[in-house]
């Protein structure tokens, strides 16, 4: 959520800088192709199996994953206030999103947001799936989605960004180890910035440069606000000309950074 909203205007966003990619279990992830199976059918008192094609899901007439919408009837964030492994994954096709390993699609991850590319961060692996955090409402949403094929690809950001809203003090760390801590301002009491783990979801350049000329969306939204200034009610980080802001609960939920936290964490992959 920003104090001006990006969303009325058009803005460009920086793709997701690929840190490393990480070997194994986690590389070569894809989406859902259609799968061959076998259909059984009951007749004249016998089993006559059937050799059948399941049909892709129509992805269209699924809600789409973004920080415009609410989804319902998917899992939350287990564990909302440790740390990822640092696993962030790009679609690079819309992707079908279960509510748990093997089940129906009930959603559809988009392959771009906020006219950049999409970067989910990685929660779990299981029976090959992978469970991602979403950057829809309510916060902490997380589904799940295929591990195979090469529609999806997989990179490690070493980097953690850490907001303590009662000291009012944000860090960044890369690879455990704190290269940088700044005082902020967070939101105020009644509109405050929501707690537990989310992640960058893009980096916008308003064309209006005030009060901030980057802008860096999360995937969490104010628990207080349905909408600001036109736009979800999304939380961001940002920059803010008044620099007396910094050190104070002030915000409608949004984290006001210095000029040089904006320039640190502009450089930040997404997904992180």
């Amino acid at each position: 959520m920003t104090d001006r909203s990006p969303w009325a205007r058009p803005a460009v966003a920086r793709p997701a800088r690929r840190v490393a990619t990480r070997r194994g279990a986690l590389a070569g992830i894809a989406a859902v192709a259609a799968a061959a199976v076998l259909v059984t059918g009951c007749g004249g008192g016998e089993h006559k199996p059937q050799t059948g094609r399941t049909s892709a899901p129509d992805l269209s007439k699924l809600p789409q994953a973004t920080t415009f919408t609410t989804l319902r009837g998917l899992p939350q964030d287990p564990h909302p206030f440790a740390e990822t492994g640092g696993t962030v994954v790009n679609p690079a096709v819309t992707l079908p999103v279960s509510a748990e390993p093997g089940g129906p699609p009930v959603v559809a991850l988009p392959d771009r947001q906020l006219d950049g590319p999409t970067w989910v961060p990685v929660l779990e692996a299981k029976d090959g799936w992978l469970r991602v955090m979403l950057p829809s409402r309510p916060n902490r949403v997380t589904g799940w989605i295929r591990q195979e094929g090469a529609n999806l690809t997989a990179a490690h950001s070493p980097y953690v960004v850490k907001v303590d809203t009662g000291e009012r003090r944000l860090t960044l760390v890369r690879s455990g180890r704190k290269i940088g801590a700044w005082t902020v301002a967070v939101g105020a009491a009644k509109t405050p910035t929501p707690a537990g783990r989310t992640f960058l979801l893009g980096l916008l350049k308003p064309s209006d440069p005030k009060p901030s000329p980057l802008i860096m969306p999360v995937g969490a939204h104010s628990e207080t606000l349905d909408t600001f200034g036109g736009g979800p009610g999304t939380v961001a980080f940002h920059g803010w000309a008044d620099e007396s802001v910094f050190g104070r609960a002030v915000t409608h939920g949004c984290v006001r950074v210095p000029d040089d936290a904006l320039t640190r964490l502009s450089k930040v992959p997404l997904g992180t």
